[in-house]
């Protein structure tokens, strides 16, 4: 995150270091995708460096995949990096294109491992398998946790699906649903395909037409 504001006025700027700078109210802001994402990178690489044991590492994990508010975040990074201004100013909160997609997912930097553009791509195709829904659920509560990449691909896998079955529930009381339904099923396969192409090429995927229930 480029910059976050504590209550008492520190936050913390790019790559975790600590700044300095008024900013009343800011910690109730609440935070986007990219920005719990953001953090559990930070996360993740305190707990590769030896910093954080494994019951450090899911706890600040877990508080950092549900944040509501930038409040939630602060301790987080004031936890791994302390507390102390080593910056002049405050810079206000960004997060740069290179690392993320148009749309607030992860962007060709995401796919760090082969482990996380296999399991991003498993997100789309596990609904070939018959796992429309379940498929990229279970991929966002397990892999997703400690991937940034596979949560942002599952989901938005799972807001496809989701969005598919609502629509072939709405087309099945009209008279029109009948042609339109295998169709739309059609498409769906076919999307399903270049969503996991995409992310086995270590990029970003939107899927068209598609309610975003889950964030």
């Amino acid at each position: 995150m480029a910059g976050t504001m504590t209550s008492a006025g520190q936050g913390y700027g790019h790559g975790g270091v600590p700044v300095s700078g008024p900013a009343p109210g800011y910690a109730g802001l609440r935070v986007g995708d990219q920005d719990r994402e953001r953090v559990v990178e930070h996360v993740q690489a305190a707990y590769a460096e030896g910093r954080l044991d494994r019951v450090e590492f899911d706890d600040r994990l877990e508080r950092a995949m549900t944040a509501r508010v930038h409040g939630d975040l602060i301790p987080i990074m004031n936890e791994l990096y302390g507390t102390q201004p080593v910056r002049p100013a405050f810079q206000p909160p960004a997060t740069s294109q290179a690392a993320y997609g148009h749309h607030g997912h992860l962007g060709r930097r995401g796919g760090d491992t082969g482990a996380d553009r296999l399991g991003a791509a498993a997100a789309h195709m596990l609904s070939l398998a018959g796992l429309p829904i379940l498929g990229p659920l279970v991929m966002m509560l397990t892999a997703g946790k400690t991937s940034p990449y596979i949560r942002a691909h599952s989901v938005e896998a799972l807001n496809f699906q989701l969005t598919l079955i609502a629509a072939t529930i709405v087309l099945a009381i009209t008279v029109v649903g009948v042609v339109l339904t295998p169709l739309l099923w059609i498409g769906g396969v076919v999307l399903s395909v270049i969503g996991g192409v995409a992310a086995m090429g270590d990029g970003d995927f939107r899927y068209p037409l598609t309610l975003r229930l889950v964030k």
